[in-house]
């Protein structure tokens, strides 16, 4: 398996993980994604796949507003001092399927 994290061109850590859940990101699980995004200073921000714009991971509304479906994949990417622990704390999250 390769490794789920990028640095990117403008020094952006960038993961990916598949969203498990049956009923998709909803409530329980964005705000459990926003509690642990809030203990970095890093800034991240999430998008699901086939969506263009990027929400701010730290923001309980933005990530239960993405919507994001069962088997969709989930991008997150941080940029800030702890951004590459900000990243893989928040892949391993969703791939755990949200501490169901």
């Amino acid at each position: 398996m390769t490794d789920p994290i990028t640095h990117d061109a403008a020094d952006w850590v960038a993961g990916d993980a598949v969203i498990l859940d049956p009923t998709g990101l909803h409530a329980r699980p964005a705000v459990k994604l926003t509690k642990l995004a809030k203990t970095f200073a890093a800034a991240v921000e999430v998008r699901a796949d086939g969506d263009e714009r990027w929400v701010n991971a730290k923001s309980p509304n933005s990530v239960m507003k993405m919507k994001a479906a069962h088997g969709v994949p989930l991008h997150i990417r941080a940029n800030g001092d702890d951004a590459a622990d900000a990243v893989a704390a928040l892949v391993a999250l969703v791939e755990r399927n949200f501490d169901v």
